[in-house]
């Protein structure tokens, strides 16, 4: 990798990074399209027609624009969110990303079902902004836009995992991300200055005409695959 690529942007180039991508085959295919893979989550959306979402629309069409966006698979525009805590998913039945208190092999429907009752009456821990702060060929790297924010998003994660029943590993250390796209290929090595490049010139667009990325409040969802978030309970 070319020494002006920053270390975050390197796992997504063949040099740096040969093995496929890890929800190859099983999240989608390598034709780019999405496959059954049913869970739930929390997620905020973006708010509809805002100016924020034009931003986020544009730098999303410069990459589909560039000449190997074929090696991505983007996600429509109606599926953008950023996760806030991360539900149960069909193909990750193991501890810690289950509930102790609840058989392994329980239907995703039925989850669904049980987290909504545990949701019932809910009160997070309030409203809270965002900031892009990176950008990677999957997507947007997205934090708290204040101190305040990040206190506030992480004192969700808090509470999210009572009613969950499970701490991810990465709990505390989540990073925050608007998904995109997935990578059905690597980037090649030739293409990492015009990538890099993009994405510098993307970010000072965020800086410039959207600090703040506007969102929905956090809602419970479910889905089948990686296409639509189904809203099925606002959240505090």
């Amino acid at each position: 990798m070319p020494d002006t690529v920053r270390p975050s942007l390197a796992g997504f180039f063949a040099g740096s990074n040969p093995m496929p991508p890890t929800h190859l085959g099983t999240r989608y295919d390598t034709s780019g399209n999405f496959l059954i893979e049913p869970g739930n989550t929390v997620v905020s959306h973006l708010v509809s027609g805002s100016p924020s979402e034009a931003v986020v629309f544009a730098v999303r069409d410069r990459m589909m624009a560039m000449p190997d966006a074929d090696r991505l698979a983007f996600t429509p525009v109606s599926s953008l969110h950023m996760t806030l805590f991360q539900g149960i998913i069909e193909y990750r039945r193991r501890l810690p990303f289950w509930p102790r208190d609840v058989p392994l092999d329980t239907g995703i429907d039925a989850m669904t079902r049980l987290y909504l009752e545990r949701l019932r009456g809910f009160e997070g821990a309030g409203p809270f902004n965002i900031k892009v702060v990176e950008i990677v060929p999957s997507g947007l790297t997205v934090a708290g836009a204040t101190d305040e924010d990040v206190r506030i998003m992480r004192a969700w994660r808090d509470a999210l995992a009572v009613p969950f029943g499970y701490r991810h590993p990465d709990h505390d250390a989540y990073v925050f991300h608007i998904t995109f796209a997935y990578q059905i290929q690597r980037l090649a090595d030739d293409r990492a200055a015009a990538w890099q490049a993009l994405f510098d010139e993307s970010l000072a667009l965020f800086g410039r005409e959207a600090p703040v990325i506007e969102i929905k409040p956090p809602a419970f969802c479910a889905f089948r695959d990686m296409k639509h978030f189904e809203e099925l309970l606002v959240l505090g």
